[in-house]
């Protein structure tokens, strides 16, 4: 049976940053996310950015801060890197705001008409073990900034010509990229879910 570890004493031996899903998690993975996005009107995407922000927002606030900023070995969930599930409440909140600021990037410049420079990773946006309670806030203005640039846009102007690839869905337009942010947070938040459950 799986024994959360509340430990930061002794690491745990997890894969490295970026070594990504097995094979067939990885394809079932490519199938849902496809599904979803050719499903996913960019209203309904922004509904399910502002959904999983608030869920997240309120588990977050529900605990002080020495719960937030404790990290929890848990199981690891489809679709996480191994080496993401040794994190705390507040290490999770920062990846999103990474993740979300880097997704604003991407689709600010594919509106713009311009590939951004360099190849994503996700090795690159993994947060920092020191991260405090001011992350809380920092988070909700990433999905905020990100919200901006989405509504300020036409709908049809998000089926941009122009694609950026993710590491493991391929090209995605503008429209991809902002399907991904609430797909993201909804991993994330079950994570913070296992997470407080945990310590």
């Amino acid at each position: 049976m799986f024994k959360p570890s509340n430990s930061v004493a002794t690491l745990p031996r997890l894969a490295p940053p970026g070594a990504g899903l097995p094979k067939i998690e990885l394809l079932f993975a490519r199938l849902i996310f496809q599904f979803g996005r050719r499903t996913t009107s960019p209203a309904a995407a922004q509904a399910a950015l502002g959904q999983e922000h608030d869920a997240i927002l309120a588990l977050a606030s529900s605990r002080d801060a020495a719960t937030g900023s404790k990290r929890v070995l848990i199981r690891r969930l489809p679709g996480l890197e191994d080496s993401s599930r040794h994190w705390s409440v507040f290490m999770t909140l920062d990846h999103l705001r990474i993740v979300n600021d880097s997704i604003s990037g991407v689709v600010s410049d594919l509106l713009a008409g311009r590939v951004p420079p360099g190849a994503a990773s996700t090795a690159a946006v993994k947060p920092s073990a020191d991260v405090s309670a001011e992350v809380i806030g920092a988070f909700t203005a990433s999905c905020r900034r990100l919200e901006g640039i989405v509504t300020a846009a036409p709908a049809a102007a998000l089926a941009t010509p122009l694609r950026y690839a993710h590491p493991w869905f391929g090209p995605l337009d503008a429209a991809g990229w902002f399907f991904m942010a609430g797909f993201h947070l909804r991993l994330h938040r079950k994570q913070v879910e296992l997470i407080l459950a945990a310590v």
